[in-house]
């Protein structure tokens, strides 16, 4: 079994106008996992992240990076970033430089790394995410899914071990989420555990191998996507809409075929109807 990679203990956060946003968190996050946290916009998904390296104190319970608790003076901070890097939902909070070599040159350069290294690790962070012949160019003039390859290249030339995306495929088309999960899968091979926020039901089954679902501030479940996606009466506790496989297999049920409504996989939906045929 893998090792625990990131572990929250108990964690809660009340912001200074007395709003609790986090309520008791427990997670662990195993080494090279790819895990979803998902619910509705106002879960308290972003400000769960924002604890992840540091960006944020919580007012009680604590996180753990390799066993290690997190600190928050600046030298351990310096080291959570470098091992867990955050791309933020929209890449106009991330993108400042004036082109886009500048922009994924910056965190190597904060490290302190040699002129060479970092033009080495710009050089292949740009490659990975396939955005190397747009280097020279302004990132505001690029469009909505290149920037967020460019915000991820950013992160990637850092070379953390744990990425954490909010939202990484919000507002992109169809071929820009691919990009992007294609990118992650890739990332993910090569032994990065990645953590991402979404309320797409579809894109998290086809991505996540562990699910966390937050609903105002508190975890309400957590387990692997066949759990997650066929309990409907959780999905619809946490204002999340069921896969069309899952409610394909519930409205085959109510109608009293034996199915069952704990397959997800489009393939296996399809084993199900054939198999009911038969029956």
């Amino acid at each position: 079994m893998n090792e625990v990679h990131l572990s929250i203990k108990n964690l809660s956060y009340t912001y200074p106008d007395g709003t609790r946003a986090l309520k008791n968190i427990n997670m662990e996050i195993l080494k090279g996992q790819k895990v979803a946290i998902m619910g509705p916009n106002g879960a308290g998904k972003s400000t769960l992240f924002s604890h992840f390296n540091g960006l944020t104190e919580p007012t009680s319970g604590h996180l753990e990076i390799d066993g290690k608790q997190m600190e928050y003076d600046k030298n351990t901070l310096l080291e959570v970033r470098q091992k867990v890097g955050i791309v933020f939902q929209d890449p106009n909070d991330q993108l400042f430089a004036p082109t886009v070599k500048e922009d994924v040159a910056f965190g190597p350069m904060n490290l302190g790394l040699s002129y060479e290294e970092v033009e080495k690790r710009m050089n292949e962070a740009l490659t990975l995410v396939g955005m190397e012949k747009f280097k020279d160019k302004t990132p505001h003039h690029l469009s909505g899914g290149q920037q967020k390859r460019v915000a991820i290249a950013g992160i990637i030339a850092m070379k953390p071990e744990i990425m954490i995306l909010d939202e990484p495929t919000a507002g992109l088309d169809p071929q820009g989420v691919e990009k992007v999960l294609d990118i992650l899968n890739n990332l993910n091979k090569e032994g990065m555990s990645i953590v991402i926020s979404s309320h797409d039901i579809e894109m998290v089954n086809g991505f996540a191998e562990k699910i966390f679902v937050l609903n105002e501030g508190e975890i309400l479940a957590s387990g692997d996507k066949d759990e997650i996606f066929s309990d409907k009466e959780l999905l619809k506790k946490a204002h999340l809409k069921a896969p069309i496989t899952t409610e394909i297999l519930y409205q085959l049920k109510e109608k009293g075929f034996d199915v069952d409504t704990t397959k997800i996989n489009v393939n296996e939906v399809v084993e199900e109807i054939i198999k009911m045929k038969k029956s």
